[in-house]
């Protein structure tokens, strides 16, 4: 069977995807595999993108980031991706717009 990619996948199968993921991320931090934890949770955070709208985040917006006490100011948008800068840093990032959180500005 062909794995469907995400942006295929209905929001039902979206959150059907995440709680597997979520179960084995589980299991391998139990393990303590952590490359294989950090796997499952960036494909998480990735399915997690295709559940929220892009439209909701705006250039030139700064938002917090939900693993920490980071901000990211958005230069633009590429799909389910915000490019910008992390903590008014001078190098350029991607990161899902599923991490982002509350709009600052």
């Amino acid at each position: 069977m062909e794995e469907k990619r995400f942006s295929e996948m209905s929001e039902f199968e979206l959150r059907t995807e995440i709680g597997r993921l979520n179960e084995k991320a589980k299991k391998a931090e139990q393990l303590g595999r952590t490359n294989e934890f950090a796997v499952y949770e960036r494909r998480m955070l990735m399915a997690q993108a295709y559940l929220l709208n892009p439209e909701d985040f705006q250039p030139g917006a700064t938002y917090s980031i939900l693993d920490g006490d980071e901000t990211f100011q958005i230069s633009y948008m590429n799909g389910r991706f915000a490019w910008g800068y992390r903590n008014n840093q001078t190098s350029l990032e991607a990161v899902p717009i599923s991490l982002l959180g509350k709009k600052i500005n």
